[in-house]
């Protein structure tokens, strides 16, 4: 994607712009208490801002339903879009966590120009996806065919695809997952569907060794049938 001029927003309009795109990109409910939950602000905060996006163009309501206008989605796509390649770059470049990169990123996503976001693309070879597997906005993305890991059968075979970002903002699971070796492109076997990591979590062998998932996050992988 070339440098290009485009209009600056508030940072607090981009962080909402943000949530809402990954909100709906998840199949999450675009509702106030959603967008709440993920920025971890009060309701009352979320409804004034909704307003005054609202007021700027960049929102529209219905039914309670928040939606991006096509001046939203493209403020969105841009902030996902650095978001995404300042992780790759953070570690891939830099061995940063996967945690920490997510931290940094949030930060990054606000202050990087059009001019280095190119040559970050170039540094990073044009990555079609972030660390975690998620679509970077602007690339040749094909999306897999994938299934959410608690469908697979005991002695399935998988590949790790993605880690959708509702899981990134659950305290300690990315952590939990890149030391678990749940990482995109990864092999594992279903080994169980139920036991120590709840009643319907799953318990899969990967990188030899034997991990137990609970049902919030096993519901929410993406794998890739072998």
């Amino acid at each position: 994607m070339a440098p290009q001029t485009q209009r600056e927003w508030h940072p607090a309009f981009e962080e909402y712009c943000e949530a809402i795109f990954e909100l709906r990109e998840d199949d999450v409910a675009v509702i106030q208490a959603r967008i709440a939950e993920r920025l971890d602000v009060s309701r009352p905060a979320v409804s004034e801002m909704i307003k005054r996006m609202e007021k700027s163009g960049i929102v529209t309501i219905d039914a309670g339903s928040i939606r991006l206008t096509e001046d939203g989605l493209t403020l969105a796509e841009t902030v996902v879009r650095r978001h995404r390649l300042a992780e790759r770059f953070l570690t891939d470049m830099l061995g940063l966590s996967w945690a920490d990169a997510h931290v940094e990123a949030g930060r990054w996503e606000h202050v990087i120009s059009p001019t280095v976001e190119a040559a970050m693309t170039r540094a990073l070879g044009d990555p079609t996806t972030c660390p975690h597997g998620n679509p970077i906005p602007g690339t040749d993305y094909n999306a897999p065919d994938t299934v959410s890991l608690d469908q697979l059968l005991i002695g399935a075979e998988f590949v790790v695809s993605r880690i959708p970002e509702e899981l990134e903002f659950t305290p300690g699971l990315l952590e939990f997952l890149e030391r678990s070796s749940l990482l995109p492109g990864h092999k594992g076997t279903v080994i169980a569907t139920s036991g120590p990591a709840g009643a319907d979590g799953t318990t899969v062998e990967i990188d030899g060794q034997l991990v137990e998932i609970d049902e919030f996050a096993s519901t929410r992988i993406l794998v890739s049938a072998l």
